[in-house]
């Protein structure tokens, strides 16, 4: 039996031997260490042999079949090819990586505040997550208005929102401040709107406030002709149409005589020639009241407009979605804004 062993270990090397490729040496190893291999054959004989014989052969198969396997294993390394290093040419040019920049919305915001400062406007933040007393009863939003209703706000539990705006900040300025006050409080503020082109549950406002002593439509009037002005060219004219806001009376929208077709009418305006760019309008005297200012003696006005609004107009956007995907295909056309 050994014999026979010594044998087949000789035809085996010798296969090996005359292997030139890496497909003929796994042949051979298949041919001896397969699972239907000469070797395995060998292995289904042992039961039929003598019982006092079987530990010795037992063990000579196990010499033979580890001895191949170290013999294939040599084989199979010579023949394998090298792995390859890629040459590197260190005269190419290098790739440009990409350079960040800032996003349409920052970009916008930052221009608006750099306005506002300009005018002696400074920047006031508060808390995103509001006290029902702040967003709406020191605002003089009533228990009836439709703001309050949850199909518009997300309420919190003890006596929480999502802000809805960012008009509370001025209470809490005003309430640690006296007159004269002149700011504008920039933001994120939340409704429950269903997302679609023109509607997010979370967009961008800029609010602004200033009270003083013989404050008057006039001065914010002036004040926001000269801040669109800056913003959208020399020739832009505002009207003011009135409307009702909780917080401000009287109260009025802002129009802005649009800047594509300077007035005359087109798609973007719906051929009306101006665009809604926002509420204003004179301080209601209880929230002037409500934060313990002498109302016979300040009088102040309060305006807000939308930072998305004002982005998807400046750079033609027609989806208000563009601004939050976080898509770098369309954030990278502002590298160079």
């Amino acid at each position: 039996m050994k014999e026979h062993f010594d044998n087949l270990l000789r035809e085996a090397t010798a296969e090996l031997a005359d292997a030139t490729t890496l497909h003929e040496a796994e042949t051979v190893k298949f041919k001896y260490l397969g699972r239907k291999g000469r070797i395995a054959d060998l292995f289904k004989l042992l039961p039929t042999v003598a019982a006092d014989e079987r530990p010795e052969i037992g063990q000579l198969l196990n010499n033979l079949r580890a001895e191949l396997e170290s013999l294939v294993e040599t084989k199979l390394a010579l023949l394998k090819p090298a792995k390859s290093h890629a040459v590197v040419d260190v005269t190419l040019p290098g790739r440009k990586p990409f350079e960040g920049t800032y996003h349409p919305l920052t970009l916008v915001l930052r221009e608006v505040v750099d306005i506002f400062r300009s005018m002696g406007f400074r920047v006031a933040e508060g808390p995103e997550i509001e006290l029902v007393h702040y967003n709406f009863d020191m605002l003089n939003t009533p228990p009836w208005h439709p703001s309050r209703d949850e199909t518009d706000t997300i309420y919190l539990p003890n006596g929480f929102v999502v802000r809805t705006e960012t008009s509370p900040v001025q209470i809490r300025v005003m309430e640690s401040q006296k007159p004269p006050v002149r700011i504008i409080s920039p933001g994120r503020v939340y409704r429950r709107d269903r997302p679609d082109a023109t509607h997010s549950p979370m967009f961008h406002q800029v609010e602004g406030l200033y009270v003083d002593e013989g404050v008057t439509m006039a001065d914010l009037k002036g004040t926001l002709l000269a801040f669109y002005r800056r913003l959208f060219g020399e020739h832009t004219q505002i009207r003011l149409r009135p409307h009702f806001f909780p917080f401000t009376e009287p109260s009025a929208e802002v129009d802005v005589t649009c800047f594509f077709c300077e007035g005359k009418g087109c798609r973007v305006c719906k051929q009306a020639g101006w665009l809604e760019m926002g509420g204003s309008g004179m301080v209601d005297p209880n929230v002037l009241a409500g934060v313990g200012y002498d109302i016979e003696k300040y009088t102040g006005y309060a305006f807000g407009l939308g930072i998305d609004r004002i982005a998807m107009l400046r750079f033609g956007l027609d989806n208000i979605r563009l601004l939050v995907d976080n898509d770098l295909r369309f954030l990278r056309q502002f590298a160079a804004v």
